[in-house]
């Protein structure tokens, strides 16, 4: 489930006291692997997915980088050329070293039947927190600087396709036996730009792993999309794609899935209404995509105030098979 770990378990708010800060939590291996493995062990959930943040790539290339209590990410914003010549040109691997720990700590918990899947965020939405120092409503600050800058947005672009591409490979190195790129904000971008800053970095980030490490398994996830969905499965080299919950799933079905496996589609506000709603969305699922390859999963995060009870139900409709 993406953001399987977190808010909505009351063992991970004990952790989190016990951190300090998110970012604490995050870059401290011993309660990182605990909060990964919390709700494996709760659920029984077939992956573990990596706790970390996609902010972790600014902050190791020098971007000051915090959390805001009830705000979220605050970074000091990219204002102009100069400012983005003081990023490193290379990751911080020094930085990201508590996070490659916590794969290994997390990897020798696991067993063989569960899957263990890393991240990053794609470099067009992590260039989107960068530039505006938070997050906003349509990411119109990142979105305007790459209309009047190209040539500086495309240098800030290059930073982050080279540091992504070297943090997964080192994640992959430690033991996830896949990665995910979330690209939260593409569906904000219009067909040529999308093409130009989601789609491109996304196959440049692959092409490099798999120079390191052939067959290294890449789900992407450009949320938001629509139709676009179709030409980034045909552009970007990925071996399976997250849907959103606004994707049509005839459309996923007939022209996505067939090329290969699917994930996701399900509602997060439907898991947080639970009952009958919520029953009718997993049956939902589990018809459109019954045919061919898929990996039951929300659409995107789970909600902080999503009731643990919606959780299981959820789950025990899945493995009950109703509605296929």
């Amino acid at each position: 489930m993406m953001r399987q770990a977190g808010r909505y378990l009351p063992e991970y708010r004990e952790l989190r006291k016990q951190a300090g800060s998110f970012l604490d939590l995050c870059y401290t291996p011993e309660l990182a692997a605990e909060v990964t493995m919390q709700p494996v062990r709760r659920f029984g959930f077939d992956a573990a997915i990596l706790f970390s943040d996609i902010l972790v790539i600014p902050h190791a290339l020098g971007q000051n980088l915090r959390f805001v209590e009830g705000e979220g990410p605050r970074l000091d914003p990219l204002a102009d050329r100069q400012a983005v010549d003081r990023l490193a040109r290379e990751v911080r691997h020094e930085t990201l070293a508590p996070i490659y720990e916590t794969i290994r700590l997390v990897k020798a918990q696991l067993d063989d039947k569960t899957t263990f899947l890393g991240f990053c965020g794609a470099p067009w939405t992590v260039a989107t927190y960068m530039i505006a120092g938070r997050g906003t409503p349509d990411q119109a600050p990142a979105r305007i600087f790459a209309y009047r800058e190209p040539d500086t947005f495309a240098a800030v672009m290059d930073v982050l396709v080279e540091a992504s591409a070297a943090y997964l490979i080192r994640q992959l190195q430690a033991g996830v036996d896949a990665v995910q790129i979330f690209d939260t904000w593409a569906g904000v971008l219009p067909p040529e730009e999308f093409r130009r800053w989601s789609i491109e970095p996304t196959r440049r980030i692959i092409a490099k792993i798999r120079r390191q490490i052939p067959g290294a398994k890449v789900i992407g996830f450009p949320r938001g999309v629509g139709a676009n969905l179709k030409r980034y499965v045909e552009e970007v080299p990925i071996d399976a794609v997250g849907l959103d919950w606004m994707t049509d799933r005839d459309f996923a079905r007939r022209e996505i899935q067939v090329r290969m496996p699917v994930q996701g589609n399900l509602d997060p506000l439907a898991l947080l209404a639970g009952g009958a709603a919520l029953d009718r969305s997993v049956d939902a699922v589990l018809k459109a995509f019954d045919a061919g390859p898929f990996i039951f999963n929300l659409g995107h995060g789970i909600l902080p105030e999503t009731p643990i009870a919606h959780v299981e139900q959820m789950i025990a409709r899945v493995r009950g098979g109703s509605g296929r």
